[in-house]
């Protein structure tokens, strides 16, 4: 991997294709790894541009206050990109919409992938799920919180791991416990989500979600679409929160035509 190192931090990168630029922004408990299965397909028209969120991955933790939203600008100009197609999973979504919030000249189309609402009100399973990964933190247990959240994640609440690819779950493991090995220092420092309102995104606009995925994230789905004038929903039917793992091949034939445009 490439890296950005400056005064305001370290950011690992991987670039590959040719053509206009996509990033590539993951989920709240992998690294840029979680991509692998799409890149070939998308990097045969654009430039694909995937990086590590600070504390993630090969990118250090944060030692002071910081933005993830400044992290994208800063590594947008690093690599020369005025302008970009953006493409989020789970928490990497929400960065992307603060981002476009943030920064609406630099973004070309958006494209969401279950992304978290700020302020929402979780269920009982949501609210059960997080209970049992902060106990197993508090206790000092990784490999339990590590355990609850494939569970919840990759599983999710309408399969069992029979029905899930074989070898996904080794493959999330490791980026998974850095993630909450790192998740502490991570909540200290971020200085949060942008102010804005969605209806004021003005580019094109994909919202995907997983039929598979717990319900609150369906529901959030719908409401990203409905608030984003003119969004497209897409439903995954054999995904769960993590389309790109478990649906590369349908996300990729998603991505190609609505990032053509």
């Amino acid at each position: 991997m490439l890296t950005l190192a400056d005064e305001l931090g370290h950011l690992s990168y991987v670039v590959a294709g040719d053509g206009p630029p996509v990033v590539l922004v993951h989920a709240g408990i992998a690294d840029h790894r979680m991509w692998d299965a799409i890149v070939p397909a998308l990097a045969e028209r654009h430039t694909v541009i995937r990086y590590d969120l600070r504390g993630f991955g090969e990118s250090v933790p944060p030692t002071g206050p910081f933005s993830e939203t400044d992290d994208l600008r800063r590594l947008l100009d690093h690599l020369g990109h005025e302008r970009v197609r953006l493409v989020g999973a789970s928490w990497g979504g929400r960065v992307a919409v603060d981002f476009t919030l943030a920064h609406p000249g630099r973004v070309h189309s958006l494209a969401l992938l279950a992304p978290p609402w700020p302020g929402y009100h979780w269920s009982a399973e949501m609210v059960a799920y997080d209970e049992a990964e902060t106990a197993a933190l508090a206790a000092g247990d990784l490999d339990a919180a590590t355990r609850v959240n494939l569970d919840m994640w990759l599983r999710g609440p309408a399969r069992g791991w029979d029905d899930v690819a074989a070898g996904l779950a080794d493959q999330l493991r490791g980026p998974l416990r850095t993630s909450l090995v790192n998740q502490a220092v991570v909540g200290t420092h971020s200085q949060g989500a942008a102010t804005g309102d969605i209806a004021t995104i003005a580019v094109p606009t994909l919202v995907g979600t997983g039929k598979l995925d717990v319900a609150d994230f369906q529901d959030i789905g719908r409401r990203y679409a409905a608030g984003i004038p003119g969004a497209t929903l897409v439903e995954f039917a054999g995904a769960a929160h993590l389309v790109a793992l478990d649906a590369p091949t349908e996300l990729a034939a998603v991505l190609g035509p609505f990032l053509a445009r």
